[in-house]
């Protein structure tokens, strides 16, 4: 297990889990159809808890081009390595989308609602508006980012000595993007990450999907430059104010 197999394996993780509740929830005749934004929202969150698990302990578990992005531009990540993390990310975010579309073809088939399947896969706004748009994706990603620069490691008070919390050290991630789902999730989706929305979008395009909608490419930048940005403007306050 390398840095770059731990992001491709992560960000895999991440995608089949995430999409796979997405799935679950809008395809026709899955067990959990209808039942809802809550239930989304919690399965990509823990979807991140799951990823953050496998991949945190060899990589870090950036598996999001906007948090490796923001940790270079804090001093925290070398940048030569930023393009290989990016990389993986895509890779592993299109193993993810392509196992999950495997797994409900059946029910990919029996759906008629193009727009539904291609939810699946990438995310969409509620209502378009490209400055809205852009804002809602870098707010999300902002706030994810910002959070993570102050999360802390437990400690024994009078020693000073930092106590590991295995496994359940992912947790926190979980509840963050749990959140940021729930609060700013309904303008365009929240894809707060690059790879998770661009990778899908592309297996889109790819697949052999019955009757798919277009992969809507005139919006696909918005999901990609608005985490980026607001990742980066996490890191640069942080920087700020440290």
């Amino acid at each position: 297990m390398t840095p770059f197999i731990a992001e491709i394996i992560g960000t895999a993780i991440l995608i089949l889990l995430g999409g796979g509740v997405v799935a679950n929830v809008v395809l026709n005749k899955t067990i959990g159809n209808n039942s809802g934004w809550i239930v989304i929202t919690t399965g990509w969150a823990l979807a991140v808890y799951v990823a953050v698990v496998i991949a945190g302990p060899h990589s870090g578990a950036h598996i999001n081009p906007a948090v490796t992005v923001a940790l270079a531009v804090a001093g925290k990540f070398p940048w030569t390595d930023v393009p290989l993390f990016i990389l993986a990310q895509m890779i592993g975010a299109m193993i993810g989308s392509s196992t999950v579309w495997l797994t409900y073809k059946s029910h990919f088939d029996a759906t008629e609602d193009a727009d539904a399947k291609k939810a699946v896969f990438c995310t969409a706004p509620a209502i378009r508006n490209t400055f809205s748009n852009f804002f809602s994706e870098a707010i999300g990603t902002f706030v994810l980012l910002f959070t993570i620069f102050y999360f802390t490691d437990a400690n024994i008070t009078e020693t000073k000595t930092i106590v590991g919390l295995g496994s359940l050290g992912a947790l926190p991630v979980a509840f963050l993007v749990w959140s940021i789902g729930l609060s700013l999730g309904g303008t365009t989706g929240y894809a707060i990450n690059p790879a998770r929305d661009l990778g899908p979008r592309i297996m889109h395009a790819i697949l052999p999907i019955k009757n798919k909608a277009k992969s809507d490419w005139s919006y696909a930048w918005i999901p990609v430059l608005g985490p980026l940005v607001g990742g980066t403007l996490a890191a640069v306050l942080m920087l700020l104010l440290s």
